[in-house]
This record gives C-alpha cells, structure tokens and sequence, in this order.
C-alpha cells in the first residue's frame, strides 16, 4: 500500500448524496474518469477535470500555492511513500521512468522520464537495462550519470535511515546480503553488484526472480539521481538536490517550503514537464478545515494530499451551485473491503464464506461511506479505473441488496442451516468502518450469521490486531474491515500484497485472509507474461480467483469530492495517481 494513501470519503447522508448526484458532469456514478482525454476543452462545471484537462493554457509565471493539512513523510526521494508525494516529485525529481501527465487513462501510462526508452529486458525477465538521456544535469550544473541513479536506489535500500520507502527493490534485487551503500567498502558507495552501470548512460539492474512489470520499479522515486558528494543520510531531506524543472528555495520542515525555477533544468531533455509557474510554495500542518476555506476563497490553489475536502466544505460546495461548479468526484484506485479469516471455523468451509458474501448488502456498505458520493459498489477486489479491469461478480444480487435465499443455500451446505457467530473488527478511528461493521451486521443477521462488533487502533491494526494470524484467530476474528490502494495503478500494484499468500508474515500484513494456492498460482503466472495485454487479462484472472475463494467481501471503489479554483489552468484527474496531476498545473491571473 503507498503508505497512507490518503482518499477522505464525504459524510453520509442522502440529502448530500442526492446533492452530488444532481451535479451532472460526468453522468452516473462512475463520472468517467476512464476517459482518454480529449473531449470539450471548454468544458465548464462538475467532473470538467474528469477525463480531460479544464482551463487549458500554456500560460508561464505566477505562484503556485499548495497546502497539506499533515506533515510530509519526507523530501527524500529515497524515503517517501505518499502518494500525493510521488506525484508532487516530479516536480523537482527525474525517476528512469514516469506515469505520463495527461488526463484519464493515458496518466496511468508509463513514459520514459529520465531513460531514453522502457527497459529492456532479458529473456528471462530477471536483467533490465536502461540508457540514461544525455545533457540532463543536477541544479548546480553537475552532469548527472548512471552512477548517480546506481546510487540513489542503493542509499533507498537501508530501511535503518529510510523507513519511509517502498521495499520492492530489496525484494527483487539480486543483494547478495548487501544493506547500505553507508556500510559499503566501496568508496564510492557503489558496490552493489545487482546493480552495473557499464558507461555513464547505462544502468543495468539484476533480479532474483523474473519481473514483467520492473519497468513500475523504474518509474518509483528511488531511481531519481542522487549525488554522493552532496548525501547527508537522513538530514537530505533538508536540501534536496534537483534534476527536474523547480529547484527548493528554502524549507523548513513541519511548517513550509518554497521552489523556484531551476536554471539547470534544460527543456530540451524533457519531453513531460511543461513548468508553467515561476514559485511554488506549500505549506504543512494546516487545519483542514481552514485549508478547504482558503481553497474556496482563492487564497490557495491545491490540497496536495489530494484526498477531497472535508464535509464541512463539502456541504458548503453542493449547496452552493457557483462552488460545485468547481467540484470533482472521481473515482481512485482504492477499494474498502472485508476480509473473511478462513483460519476461523466455520469460515474454514468456502460455503460459509460464499454465505456471507450473497448475504451482504453492499449498498449498506456504500451507505457507510457516503453513498454515491463517497463511492461504488465493489463486486471485485480490481477497481475498474485500473487498466485491464473487468466486471466480476460472482455473488450477484438484486440492486446490491443481498441475496438471502442463496445466502441460506450456502449455510445448509456448510452444515449451519441456522447460521453461525463470529465477530468483526474495524479501526476504532474510522467512524466508516465502524458503520461498515454495523451494516454487515444488520444484513448477515437476517440469515442468522451473529456479528460481534470489535474495534483496534488504527495504528497497530495490522502489526498487533487484525494483521496478526494468531491474534486473529484467538480472538475469533472471522471478518476484519479493511481497505487497499494501489501502488501504481496496474493489476500487480493492487493485487499481489492482498491476495499472496506467501507474504502473510507473523505481524504487519496488508494480506489478512486470502490464502489459496490457486491464486498464488495465478499470481506467478501474471508476474512473468511478457506481452502487457496478456499480463492484464492474467491479473484479472487473479481477481477472479480470489473471487472464487470468497476470503474477501469487496465493498466500495472509493471516491473523494476535490475542489479547484477557477486561476488554475490545466487540471484534470490523473489515473496514475487518482488525484489532480500537479505536473500539468498552471495559474492564470
């Protein structure tokens, strides 16, 4: 999961529903955000942002002026895990690869960024080469190499200085029991043999499984270069050095920090950014709901966590047409769903899970995050804005509503033709889930399933509660509330870390219940097919294997109500990132 990938869903309640519904815009609930761009460039109102970009405009200068209502995890490329920060980053930072800045769909896309091309594998998908472009320098004039990418994946391996990070390269490189080029013999910090850079524009990287998709490790902020003369370890963060078009002009951490143009940055080596602002300045640990007020009032330009407002503000902008005017309500990468503990009997008997999964009324669930507003209902685990996703639905039912008679077929065959008592955990912070435990227990009891109700905090969840197989069990835990975002939108990204069940460890699990060689299987399979259409119909048969095993009730597709004011110029939804691509970003005025 990209570390608290953060999607606010809007408050329940069917005034604001229907308040949102009425917006138009994009149609329906899905508000189209698969689109491939393109459209009516003049488009005004709700959803404009959806699918192409509102307020197209070449236009330079100006500041652009952000906000965060937390902190961030770190500048660092080497030690971020937000996803507002990976897309923020490229503002300053250059990884091997990219997701393109364009609207929809064609976002999710990668693009070669800092390498000339996409990687080229070896036959056996274990070696990936890349050519790095030429001229590229870092903003004090430095040509940057390979060298310098070569070392700034090794300094993102030591968890001890950067725990923030992904840990897909640990994972997947061929280490040898290498740690921290801060622990290196070499002098240059470059001894890490699963990684070579022959000449100063090749990079070569060495796996120890085969991995069709590396070219999405290629395009994580780890790859971006980082000069060794210049590393400080942890306190890097501090003064970032840039390859990208914005260079920092001062920060201090916990409250802001601004950027200007970058001198060195040369065009002519970027085919992807266009840098229109001249400054731009964010500042952290602002109240929310002030932060929402400022966005109204034109005194600030994005929310980076890109998350959607707050209801306050969201009550305000469908009340006022002029406001939701200026309003988006995509949908993410991110599902909310529950997982059914088959270490729990009776859910060890499929047919007792399959009960539970015709038994629930999924647009209670819907309800519990704010009805269309706040999301879709699941009938999958793949959220269909992911490239290659399709309709699965295995336990249909009228409206969403449940099916109990098939429900009540299902407990007969798992010998508890009276249903059974198990209990349900959710985060004690998340009042959703908390109505998501509830609803569930109002719809499974009308076929005799008994839902005691458990809450756990939010942060020791996974490490000490529902994560934990043998606390799970223990305590009775047969259904745990839970939800999942993508890393990157593709099937690998959202899938394999919730449904592999080779990654259950002793504590700390993304994955609390899927565990069927079947899937694992599938999952092997979609890992190495080389052609990418195929890969995608791989990763869906992965979904509907894990469908098939019923550990999982999907719930809703997430989606977040985002505000924008009318002085930015080139906005629209990126599916890379499911939030406003602040590449393309632009003010007028």
């Amino acid at each position: 999961m990209r570390k608290q990938r953060l999607v606010t869903m809007v408050a329940a309640g069917a005034a604001t529903v229907m308040a949102l519904s009425a917006c138009g815009g994009g149609g329906g609930s899905s508000n189209n955000n698969n689109n491939k761009g393109g459209g009516n460039p003049s488009a005004t109102g709700p959803n404009a942002a959806i699918g192409k970009a509102f307020n197209p405009s070449d236009k330079k200068g100006g500041t652009l002026r952000f906000a965060n209502a937390g902190d961030w995890d770190s500048l660092d490329p080497g030690d971020t895990y937000y996803a507002y920060s990976w897309n923020f980053i490229r503002l300053y930072g250059r990884s091997l690869m990219m997701f393109a800045s364009a609207p929809g769909q064609d976002g999710a896309k990668l693009t070669p960024d800092l390498a000339e091309s996409k990687g080229v594998p070896s036959e056996d998908l274990k070696t990936w080469t890349y050519k790095i472009r030429k001229g590229v320098k870092f903003d004090d004039g430095t040509p940057v190499t390979s060298k310098d990418v070569k070392y700034g994946v090794s300094r993102s391996l030591d968890k001890d200085i950067f725990p923030n990070g992904p840990t897909y390269f640990n994972e997947f490189l061929d280490l040898q029991g290498y740690t921290s080029p801060y622990k290196d013999s070499d002098p240059n910090g470059l001894g890490l043999k699963a990684i070579e850079t022959p000449d100063d524009q090749t990079i070569v990287f060495k796996l120890k499984k085969p991995f069709a998709d590396f070219d999405y490790f290629a395009g994580m902020p780890s790859t971006m270069p980082v000069p060794k003369a210049k590393d400080t370890g942890s306190k890097y963060k501090e003064k970032v050095v840039s390859t990208g078009p914005y260079k920092f002009e001062k920060v201090e951490l916990g409250k802001s920090f601004s950027m200007v143009r970058n001198e060195n940055w040369d065009p002519a080596t970027d085919p992807n950014r266009k840098a229109l602002p001249d400054k731009i300045t964010v500042q952290v640990n602002v109240n929310p709901d002030d932060l929402d007020n400022r966005l109204m009032s034109g005194d600030l330009d994005v929310d980076v966590v890109g998350s959607g407002v707050q209801p306050a503000a969201q009550a305000k902008i469908l009340a006022d047409p002029n406001l939701k005017n200026n309003s988006d309500n995509p949908l993410s990468a991110r599902l909310w769903f529950t997982n059914i503990n088959g270490e729990v009997a009776p859910l060890d008997n499929i047919e007792c899970r399959k009960a539970i999964q015709y038994a629930a009324d999924r647009t209670g669930y819907q309800r519990a995050y704010g009805g269309n507003a706040g999301g879709e209902v699941a009938s999958s685990l793949l959220p269909p804005i992911i490239p290659g996703a399709e309709k699965i639905d295995l336990y249909p039912s009228k409206d969403n509503a449940g099916d109990l008679d098939k429900a009540k077929e299902a407990l007969t065959k798992c010998g508890q033709p009276n249903g059974f008592e198990t209990n349900i955990s959710y985060r004690a912070e998340r009042p959703k889930e908390k109505a998501t435990a509830e609803s569930l227990q109002q719809s499974l009891g009308k076929v005799g399933i008994k839902l005691n109700i458990k809450a756990y905090p939010t942060g020791d969840y996974a490490k000490l509660y529902a994560g934990k197989p043998d606390f799970a069990k223990s305590n009775n835990l047969g259904m745990m509330v839970f939800g999942w975002a993508a890393d990157w939108p593709n099937g690998f990204g959202f899938l394999k870390e919730i449904t592999d069940s080779r990654n259950i460890k002793p504590a700390g699990n993304t994955n609390f219940s899927v565990k069927d060689p079947k899937v694992n299987e599938a999952i092997d399979k979609a890992m190495t097919e080389k052609d990418e259409n195929a890969r995608q119909k791989a990763w869906v048969e992965v979904d509907r294997k894990a469908m098939e095993s019923a550990y999982a009730l999907p719930g809703v597709v997430a989606k977040g109500l985002y505000y924008r004011p009318k002085n930015l110029t080139n906005v629209f939804i990126t599916d890379g990132f499911s939030e406003y691509d602040y590449l393309a970003l632009g003010v007028s005025g």
